[in-house]
């Protein structure tokens, strides 16, 4: 139940994100439907798909499409009537990829899978979703960009995985991996954080 709720929490942020990043490309409501979507089921689709999970999620289980047509209802309002916090669609990302990453390591986790499977699925999960999202609406991903982001999924999945094997609970061991992928993420945006870069001369 646990899983599940978080999932639906990891739904509703990236769909979110989805409005934010649809409003910024001046979409119509229909065309912020679909981008909070594709936001919103692109990592979990690509995952269960890669599982051999049939239906996939979405399909199986109709509040998945509820909880993401009041999140694009609930983001179109916030949007219309406050001011649009600073950075928010990054942070909004931030969020859906830490609760997307570990709960696909935690889907594939189930499947008695290998740790660098159960790493690759996670981190697929959560950035799958975003690279959609970002490619519909001509941004360079976050994926690609120079920023943590990939790898702040990897480091949460690992820490995840660790702190299980020494013995902590699966459910605090959630909560780490997810602030470590978060806490990362926000030091990409904030401080500037990024892997060493390859430079090649022109």
């Amino acid at each position: 139940m646990l899983l599940y709720l978080f999932d639906l929490a990891g739904i509703a942020v990236f769909a979110i994100s989805g409005v934010l990043a649809a409003g910024h490309a001046g979409l119509d409501w229909l065309g912020v439907l679909v981008i909070a979507s594709v936001t919103a089921v692109g990592g979990g689709t690509l995952r269960d798909l890669l599982l051999d999970r049939h239906p996939v999620f979405w399909i199986r289980d109709v509040r998945y499409v509820y909880v993401i047509l009041a999140a694009t209802a609930a983001g179109i309002a916030w949007v219309h009537f406050m001011p649009l916090p600073e950075h928010a669609l990054a942070l909004a990302d931030a969020l859906g990829l830490g609760l997307f990453a570990i709960t696909g390591a935690q889907i594939a986790e189930e499947r008695q899978l290998p740790v660098v499977i159960v790493t690759l699925v996670g981190t697929m999960t959560g950035a799958a979703g975003g690279l959609v999202r970002d490619v519909l609406t001509a941004h360079v991903p976050l994926l690609l960009s120079s920023g943590i982001y990939g790898s702040a999924a990897i480091a949460g999945i690992a820490a995840y995985l660790l702190l299980q094997a020494a013995g902590v609970g699966r459910r605090w061991a959630f909560h780490s991996g997810v602030l470590v992928i978060v806490a990362l993420r926000l030091g990409g945006i904030y401080g500037g954080w990024h892997l060493p870069l390859l430079r090649l001369p022109a």
